[in-house]
């Protein structure tokens, strides 16, 4: 099969297509996915870097990619719950699976993987495993009440865009951070009460939010902050200062086919809204990390076999 695979560690151009072995029958819990698309991510660009060498389970040659979506072509003997022909998601946290999803076809465990949404094409639907997963989990552990205010940096990114929508359906006041007065229609398109252009440093405390969900990098956020707040951030290299009695957790995500599959009802509801930036093909693999290393993308970018 065609894969996507880097040769070494380093730039984009050490990203080509070769011919790999095609995954073997799936074992019992797992199954062969026939990819549609595989999402391009900030991580595969620290994994291609060489960032994450020290805990990945894959060294050069590997294959990258950490979201899927696609159609099963076989099933382990004790999977029930997905069979032959059904539309799939799933994020595949590729240091730790050791599975990237950069190729024609994958093996991943049944558990991690969802119903796709049938409302999209196959191929925008995977734009939502990884983050749309970070988003809801970084929710969950911000854990606010009904009404109160949340700020979300990076909210014209894909994370930060569906953690908008989603803090939006938990009934909390959204303020969006953005870096761009020409994203402040698409901020409020998406669910947004009020938006922040620029990198927010105000005087302690002044804008008063009960949480902040961190997806930009932003440390100086917290002080947006009111005292006794909390902080969730999913960026662990600029974790903000905890100051003030404020909380901070770092969220890192987690594979989860049961959350994901709430996700996508979500997206079949109507209610979550999926970006779709670019699709590339598998030889046009660098020119897309190049692309999402230069900044001012909205929406997702995916590999299209």
């Amino acid at each position: 099969m065609r894969a996507v695979v880097l040769d070494a560690y380093g730039g984009p151009e050490h990203l080509a297509v070769a011919d790999v072995a095609e995954p073997a029958a799936p074992q019992a819990d797992a199954v062969l996915i026939r990819v549609a698309a595989a999402a391009v991510n900030p991580v595969d660009l620290q994994t291609r870097a060489g960032l994450h060498a020290g805990h990945s389970l894959l060294q050069p040659p590997m294959i990258l990619g950490w979201d899927v979506a696609g159609s099963v072509v076989a099933v382990g003997d004790d999977v029930t719950a997905v069979g032959v022909g059904d539309h799939v998601v799933a994020m595949s946290a590729q240091m730790a699976t050791g599975r990237g999803t950069y190729a024609e076809t994958v093996a991943l465990p049944a558990d991690i993987t969802s119903p796709a949404p049938t409302s999209v094409p196959l191929t925008t639907a995977a734009g939502l495993p990884l983050a749309g997963l970070t988003a809801q989990q970084a929710l969950d552990a911000l854990d606010l009440p009904e009404g109160a205010t949340v700020l979300v940096t990076g909210a014209a990114g894909s994370v930060g865009g569906l953690a908008v929508q989603l803090a939006r359906l938990r009934g909390l006041r959204v303020v969006a951070q953005i870096r761009r007065t020409a994203d402040a229609q698409e901020a409020l398109a998406l669910g947004a009460h009020e938006v922040v252009v620029g990198a927010p440093e105000p005087a302690a405390g002044t804008l008063g939010a009960d949480g902040l969900l961190e997806t930009a990098g932003l440390p100086q956020a917290i002080g947006t902050v009111r005292d006794g707040g909390r902080v969730v951030s999913i960026v662990p290299t600029r974790r903000p200062v905890e100051e003030r009695g404020i909380t901070v957790t770092v969220s890192h995500v987690e594979q989860d086919g049961e959350r994901l599959a709430e996700l996508s009802a979500l997206v079949d509801r109507g209610e979550l809204r999926l970006r779709t930036a670019k699709e590339y093909g598998f030889d046009e693999a660098a020119e897309a990390h190049r692309a999402l290393a230069g900044g001012g993308v909205r929406g997702k970018l995916l590999l299209v076999p």
